[in-house]
């Protein structure tokens, strides 16, 4: 360890080229890590004066690693990790508690897990939860987390995945506003389309025919945290994409419900997901399988509610 010092300015450095590395840019570092960019920038100056290395090639776009950069960080990341672990453990053993983080949207967590987080403190007492927010389309690293909630198209080399369903979308209001606006054997009302400004869903592109059922050009609603989206659907402000894995607690409350009976199957899958690089502790797993035990539970709940929806189609082999 004594070497190790030697070959470094200051240990504070590792803290500063972790955070550039990971961030790709001095000033979300800085940011990061609450001190300015010129300071950043000084420090890692050191760092590759005192290695006679350089460890960033820097653009007016930004930064990127060399490979030096590359080799150091690898390293840095494993350790940071381990000691990251090894704190976890030495908590776990003193307080008899084990965080675990989750990176899922504020959509799902708003709407989905917090109408059923006492019963999971209930299922796991020694368990304390953190989340890493996400407002709008569900996406990013999970390297600093225990389990992310992420849609894919297929499995990578770089992470572990549990399957919780397919991708399935449903047009979803309140039901007076579908009273208001789908009366029977009747052409539909002036619409209102909530829109996630984010994502790829597009209303034309995924449902054609309810958009032409509009009998003018339907007004839009956009907003960039999807949570806002469902909350303005159920306040009967207009119709919303329903991601169904989100929405499946106001279903079977009845506080959205199907403008349409229509449900369409993506390319995508949802999945919990952890990085290969972390493997989960056995409290980690038992909260996953728990949470996609709930949702499918709550699946078939939905399913006997809506048969029109014919979502058996698309869940063979989940539930």
């Amino acid at each position: 360890m004594s070497n190790l010092r030697r070959k470094l300015p200051s240990a504070n450095a590792l803290f500063v080229f972790e955070a550039a590395a990971r961030c790709g840019s001095f000033t979300r570092a800085a940011a990061q890590l609450g001190v300015t960019q010129p300071a950043v920038s000084r420090m890692l100056s050191l760092l590759e004066a005192h290695l006679e290395v350089q460890l960033f090639v820097r653009t007016s776009g930004g930064i990127s690693l060399t490979d030096n950069g590359n080799i150091l960080y690898r390293g840095i990341e494993d350790g940071f990790r381990h000691i990251e672990e090894a704190i976890q453990e030495i908590r776990a053993r003193h307080t008899g508690m084990e965080t675990i983080t989750l990176s899922v949207s504020t959509a799902f967590t708003t709407h989905w897990l917090m109408p059923r987080m006492h019963r999971l403190q209930q299922e796991f007492p020694t368990v304390d939860l953190r989340f890493q927010l996400i407002s709008g389309s569900v996406k990013g690293s999970v390297e600093d987390v225990d389990l992310g909630l992420r849609f894919m198209t297929s499995n990578d080399e770089e992470h572990e995945s549990a399957l919780i369903m397919p991708e399935i979308l449903i047009p979803v209001c309140s039901s007076e506003y579908r009273a208001q606006h789908f009366p029977e054997a009747s052409t539909p009302g002036e619409l209102t389309l909530i829109s996630l400004s984010d994502s790829r869903a597009n209303w034309s592109d995924l449902f054609p025919e309810f958009v032409r059922l509009c009998p003018a050009p339907p007004h839009e609603l956009n907003f960039s945290d999807y949570a806002v989206v469902l909350q303005a659907a159920m306040l009967g402000q207009g119709v919303a994409i329903g991601w169904f894995n989100v929405t499946t607690h106001w279903f079977t409350k009845g506080a959205l419900v199907p403008a349409i009976s229509c449900a369409i199957m993506t390319e995508r899958q949802c999945h919990f997901i952890h990085s290969r690089k972390k493997p989960p502790s056995d409290a980690t797993l038992r909260v996953r399988d728990w949470l996609i035990e709930e949702i499918r539970t709550e699946t078939r709940q939905v399913m006997q509610r809506y048969p029109e929806l014919a979502l058996e189609r698309y869940l063979v082999g989940c539930l």
